[in-house]
């Protein structure tokens, strides 16, 4: 169901609906679409950092360890925003052997890796049992392992392929070792948005239906949004307003992630790039309007180290993953690396104590770091709104 878009009987003021979210009351679209309008950055952003500080008063914030595996570029799926995909008659397509998998996860686990994100084309040819004989391989090598995998888009492809329902498929999956749900493919979740920048892939209602049914499973999956291309600024909230209401529904979203569309190499290369007060203040925004949300990820991968580390003033309370191996956004042009040093260290000069995680955010490594905050890193000494 699309929110109403009803103006309150007296509208409020910028600040009024930043204090209101402060105070743990619940946005309407309306005043979500006017904070994305507001241009005082400062103001949000302190706004979404005392969200952040009442929902995570612990004194550290967290990052983790996982590497993206792209198992196959073969996609039948056209997406103009994506540089990443090959078509099935490209000589460029590949696979992934399951010893060259299995490679990339022992390198994972040597670098104190807990997760896999398996991620990929929409494939022509493979039906349900090559997904889940790669699970199983990749599970009994590694038990310990999370398989973060599959994508919404790619869940839904295997029920086309395979004529089975997602509850089918997704019980399945589990039982050969998936994990968990990656948030990938949601782009905008407003129709009008996909039918313009996509072919042969999955729109809103089934992208949010895939969840829910995992959901409904006991499993856990992230929720993601690719902004600024042709989206409105309403269409943004509209896309955080069902993400939102399934939340209040099942309840099975660990995390929410935001990045900025890049255009280089893709059909839409035209595209005016959206620079970081864009990034910070939709972020913000989204600390402010998804409020049964526990954990925002910060998206140093397209923003870069220190407006990634600034995002975490602006409403996210992770730094997200060290992310040994990324293709997708590395084919768009736009390549961040960081060490494991560089994203602990950012979280100390915030005055935070680094510490690792898993994708449940359940804490697992066993180190706590003494940090005495200082100067204007302190976090505790930013005014809420004004």
């Amino acid at each position: 169901m699309i929110a109403q878009h009803t103006e309150s009987p007296t509208k409020l003021t910028d600040y009024q609906i930043m204090e209101k979210a402060v105070g743990g009351e619940r946005l309407s679209f309306d005043e979500g679409l006017q904070l994305l309008e507001c241009h005082d950055l400062a103001a949000l952003g302190r706004s979404a950092n005392a969200v952040t500080r009442r929902l995570h008063p612990e004194p550290y914030r967290t990052y983790n360890i996982d590497r993206n595996i792209n198992y196959t570029n073969i996609c039948t799926a056209v997406c103009d925003f994506c540089a990443f995909y090959r078509g099935p008659k490209s000589d460029e397509g590949y696979v992934l052997s399951i010893e060259e998998i299995l490679q990339k996860v022992q390198e994972t686990v040597e670098l104190g890796g807990d997760q896999i994100l398996l991620q990929g084309g929409l494939h022509h040819e493979f039906k349900l049992e090559w997904y889940e004989q790669m699970l199983s391989q990749i599970k009994a090598a590694f038990p310990k392992v999370n398989i973060h995998g599959f994508s919404p888009p790619e869940i839904y492809h295997f029920t086309k392929m395979s004529k089975l329902p997602a509850e089918t498929v997704l019980k399945r999956l589990r039982d050969a070792g998936l994990g968990s749900l990656p948030g990938g493919g949601a782009e905008i979740l407003v129709d009008r948005v996909r039918d313009a920048i996509t072919r042969g892939k999955v729109m809103t209602d089934d992208w949010l239906d895939v969840n829910r049914v995992w959901h409904q499973l006991g499993g856990r999956s992230t929720a993601t949004m690719m902004f600024g291309h042709i989206e409105t600024l309403a269409e943004r909230i509209e896309h955080l307003d069902r993400l939102r209401q399934l939340q209040d529904e099942t309840g099975g979203f660990t995390a929410y992630i935001c990045w900025t569309f890049q255009p280089e190499n893709t059909d839409m290369a035209d595209t005016p790039t959206v620079g970081s007060f864009d990034y910070l203040r939709t972020n913000a925004v989204s600390r402010l309007y998804l409020d049964n949300f526990a954990n925002i990820q910060s998206s140093w991968v397209t923003q870069g180290l220190k407006i990634g580390q600034l995002a975490m003033l602006y409403g996210a309370n992770d730094m997200g993953s060290l992310m040994i191996e990324e293709n997708v956004v590395a084919e768009a042009g736009t390549v961040h690396y960081l060490t494991l040093d560089d994203i602990r260290g950012a979280i100390r000069e915030l005055g935070y104590q680094p510490r690792q995680r898993n994708v449940f955010y359940e804490l697992i490594d066993r180190e706590v770091e003494s940090i005495t905050p200082t100067g204007t890193t302190d976090p505790t000494a930013l005014p809420i709104v004004r």
